[in-house]
């Protein structure tokens, strides 16, 4: 067992990055758990949206270290991959963890060491905490509100990955359901059946807002309109073309057939360590070489071609890549940058007195795009399930129909005038 470290520093301080931190989790994609540097990124967004309730942070940030130590360092397993067993296994290690790393005194999970000007994760944190009586040690035990506490934020942090399409399950809230705490319904989780996706007059706005400001504001709006592209056309993840640990997306991964003369975009890893490559249309072809002559690029990318997939305009002011301009945008530079195109576009509807969809799309983030290139692709363009299953990277077809539906609006529209006889007065009295 590696010695635990604290993953995760103030919530002021968390974007700034951490040196030990992240030569930690670099270790351990190269020991085994590929995805470590994304599953690392996916936990620092889910907590910096708990950053203005310092309670919460503070519990979840706790838990999130306890939890992916474990995952990496004792089970050696990406969180995606874990089942309801594996959940088990946490537990149990929760239940009775080794005595070294149970603490008896609350310290601070980071301190700054003077003698480099850093702050760095404190040796003397502990994930558990046990008690003392006349100054002896208690044995250490786990409550039962303890435990249903622990698996609540996990089966929170699970459903926060499946919303951004990192896994398909939630193995915390599955292990509670066959739990003897199943009786306890405020932990259970509320399943939504729908794959919220714009309408083609909502995607309509968002691509005219990105166009827009693609108009006004060239040196960034062209990023943003070939972003946006990208995800819709290509049914991509934000976190298949945001920088991590490990990974910094480029533009050979453009790449040509040179049996076929086909383009695709390749993905080196994604959801569950896959690799896929995403056939590229014509319409996503010019958008690519619109975007690359903004840059001053040739039309077409090298097949060795090394250029940042969205360069950086100016230097980072912050964080491990303080001073860098030549440098790809990480995963939360990316998702504000989305937003900003929908929040114009809910703006232009409502302007327009398209109340209703406004406030749908006011709700819509980036995950939700990925979701629409694949509803129009199966319900509009009407391309093969088979197709559009290989693309998207689903492992079952299963999946992929489920994005065979409409809204209930369309639903109801086209059942309003359906007929009940339409060779009505054909047959004979």
């Amino acid at each position: 067992m590696s010695q635990i470290i604290p993953l995760f520093d103030a919530a002021p301080l968390l974007e700034q990055g951490n040196a030990v931190v992240n030569q930690y989790i670099t270790h351990t994609s190269m020991r085994g758990v590929d995805d470590a540097g994304l599953v690392y990124e996916h936990a620092c967004d889910w907590l910096l949206e708990q950053k203005h309730h310092e309670n919460n942070y503070k519990a979840y940030r706790s838990e999130l270290t306890t939890f992916l130590h474990w995952c990496f360092d004792e089970a050696c397993l990406s969180p995606a991959m874990l089942t309801r067993r594996d959940i088990g296994r946490y537990v149990s290690y929760c239940q009775a963890p080794p005595a070294e790393l149970i603490g008896y005194f609350n310290v601070a999970q980071f301190k700054l060491d003077k003698a480099c000007g850093e702050r760095l994760p404190n040796p003397a944190w502990k994930p558990f905490t046990g008690k003392r009586q006349l100054g002896k040690k208690l044995p250490y035990q786990l409550s039962d509100n303890a435990l249903k506490t622990k698996i609540a934020i996990l089966s929170s942090f699970y459903a926060y990955l499946i919303g951004e399409e990192y896994c398909d399950r939630n193995p915390a809230q599955i292990w509670m359901n066959h739990s003897r705490y199943n009786r306890e319904r405020k932990f259970a989780l509320q399943e939504d059946d729908e794959l919220p996706a714009f309408s083609e007059l909502q995607w309509s706005y968002v691509m005219s807002a990105a166009n827009k400001l693609a108009h006004t504001d060239p040196k960034t709006g062209e990023r943003s309109l070939f972003l946006i592209s990208l995800l819709y056309a290509c049914y991509l993840r934000i976190s298949e073309v945001a920088a991590r640990v490990g990974y910094s997306p480029v533009m050979s991964q453009f790449r040509r057939n040179a049996q076929t003369n086909v383009w695709s975009f390749y993905v080196p890893q994604s959801k569950g360590g896959k690799k896929r490559s995403v056939a590229v249309s014509k319409a996503m072809l010019e958008a690519l070489m619109r975007y690359r002559r903004s840059l001053g690029l040739s039309d077409l990318p090298a097949a060795d071609e090394d250029t940042p997939l969205f360069v950086r305009h100016k230097a980072a002011g912050r964080g491990r890549d303080t001073g860098v301009l030549n440098a790809n945008l990480g995963i939360r530079q990316l998702r504000d940058e989305v937003q900003l195109v929908i929040n114009m576009a809910s703006q232009q509807a409502r302007a327009d007195g398209l109340d209703g969809d406004a406030l749908a799309m006011s709700a819509m983030t980036a995950h939700n795009i990925r979701h629409t290139g694949i509803t129009h692709d199966i319900n509009i363009n009407l391309r093969p399930l088979s197709h559009v299953q290989a693309d998207a990277g689903h492992e079952s077809i299963d999946t992929t129909s489920k994005y065979l539906h409409t809204s209930q609006t369309e639903r109801h529209q086209s059942a309003f005038s359906k007929a009940m006889d339409n060779l009505a007065g054909i047959a004979g009295e």
